[in-house]
């Protein structure tokens, strides 16, 4: 299988817990108690996601293009983001 990369996103919650997302594998999403923890189980579920995927039959798919969203006082501004 050619290498393929996925975004992940990590978000801090009101009670401090981190979520780590892959936005590309949709349902694949964890939660640690730092940082580094959401990080580490994001890296699994990643890998059990796209082996179960595999294993199935389905697809890969490749993201093409990420994008940050920004809003601020002069509106809303979508910039793309460098790999």
């Amino acid at each position: 299988m050619k290498h393929v990369g996925f975004t992940v996103v990590i978000e801090k919650d009101e009670d401090g817990r981190f979520l780590a997302i892959c936005p590309g594998l949709q349902g694949c999403y964890t939660e640690g108690e730092t940082e580094a923890e959401a990080r580490s189980l994001i890296e699994d579920a990643i890998r059990l996601h796209v082996e179960d995927r595999l294993e199935r039959g389905e697809p890969i798919y490749e993201e093409v293009a990420v994008s940050q969203a920004d809003h601020g006082d002069a509106g809303l501004t979508v910039e793309d983001l460098e790999g």
